[in-house]
């Protein structure tokens, strides 16, 4: 599936430098773009050429907006034409899908993505997609304890000190939340507090965390695209896929991810010499592929997911399982089919497989839409009573 992916604001911009450095070149990624009005944060994008950042509203002084979503979304508004004509040297109106990455408790990135995501809609025949990174309630916390300089995020760059304090950022996070659910299809939620580990801050644990959201986005939107020359999947998963699975209706998804290393087969010559004739792969021992194809979707499906997943019930479901073509057992990724569907107790399971012919790992991604409020949500929604602007 060819997306074009734009980050917006400082995390939104950090996370797609990271898809830029790990996945350029690969054929899912049609374009990548950052946007922000912060000109420091922009100049420590190191993936992303000047050619694909772009900075907007000069009304805010090339500095961030202190948490002001008002001043974010009239900056938006103003500007959404002029950041969807920035995307044209990479020829936006290839991609099937657009993927707007923001961290939502912010006001620069919050702010534009929703007239950005109604400039999108309104130029091209796809759909908008959002990854909402949730900001902590240690963060909007007044008796939280903070170190030196913590009144505002730490500089682009820097990778210590304590959690920054935006006491706007939750009440940001609601707004915005209800704004992307009306104005792109599907809400991919990540839910920043529980990946923190024990004692963890957020500036100690951002290229970690910008990793694990890169790396989703990449699994999911990259399973259907293949080499030319590459093992043709038996279940190609295609944009239409995604689209039914996560819907239309602004509905939050959650995508869960796990791998399992394997031994590759080794080729050998028919001949047996390694010197005549073509080569080919040694069969793989069949209750090890088995095990590995159930492993990885059980983790997947119970394990940590980009946002909770109560009960572990969706409406829709999507499985993709991917690894060495020699790995990926037919009868295996079946009968995971039937149990998620148990699992899950969506109607029905869509499917596809993503051979990797010099993969290392057998990995299953399951994404999940249609999903109940999780409890992280609805703290958000909370910080609004009467949710109203």
């Amino acid at each position: 599936m060819r997306v074009h992916v734009i980050g917006l604001g400082g995390a939104g911009g950090r996370i797609v430098d990271r898809l830029a450095a790990d996945h350029d070149g690969d054929r899912f990624l049609q374009g990548v773009s950052a946007f922000d009005t912060d000109m420091e944060a922009l100049g420590s994008l190191r993936s992303l050429g000047e050619d694909r950042r772009y900075r907007f509203g000069d009304a805010a002084g090339g500095d961030g907006l202190d948490g002001d979503l008002h001043a974010g979304r009239e900056l938006g508004e103003v500007h959404a034409g002029e950041l969807g004509r920035a995307l044209d040297d990479q020829r936006p109106s290839l991609a099937e899908a657009f993927v707007l990455v923001v961290g939502v408790g912010g006001a620069a990135g919050a702010g534009a993505a929703p007239a950005l995501a109604e400039e999108l809609g309104t130029l091209y025949d796809a759909p908008v997609y959002s990854v909402a990174v949730l900001p902590t309630p240690a963060e909007s916390d007044p008796d939280a304890e903070t170190g030196p300089g913590t009144e505002a995020a730490p500089p682009a760059g820097g990778d210590e000190g304590s959690t920054p304090r935006r006491p706007l950022a939750q009440r940001n996070a609601a707004r915005t939340l209800e704004a992307l659910s009306e104005r792109t299809a599907a809400v991919l939620p990540f839910d920043t507090d529980a990946w923190l580990g024990p004692g963890e801050t957020i500036p100690g644990a951002r290229d970690r965390l910008d990793g694990i959201v890169a790396d989703r986005v990449a699994a999911l939107f990259g399973a259907g695209e293949t080499d030319a020359d590459a093992v043709t999947p038996q279940q190609v998963l295609d944009a239409s896929d995604v689209a039914r699975a996560v819907g239309d209706d602004g509905e939050f998804t959650a995508l869960g991810y796990a791998t399992q290393e394997v031994e590759p087969p080794k080729t050998e010559s028919r001949f047996g010499l390694g010197l005549f004739g073509s080569s080919e792969p040694e069969k793989v021992d069949t209750s090890a592929a088995v095990s590995a194809v159930e492993t990885v979707i059980r983790k997947a499906t119970r394990g940590k997911n980009t946002i909770e997943v109560p009960e572990g019930r969706a409406d829709r479901t999507l499985l993709v399982v991917g690894g060495p073509p020699a790995w990926l057992n037919r009868e295996a990724i079946a009968e995971g089919r039937r149990w998620l569907a148990e699992e899950t107790g969506s109607g029905a399971i869509l499917s596809g497989d993503a051979p990797v012919p010099d993969g290392e790992a057998v990995f299953a991604l399951v994404l999940r839409s249609g999903i109940d409020d999780p409890e992280r949500i609805r703290e958000i929604r909370d910080s609004i009573p009467d949710r109203t602007e």
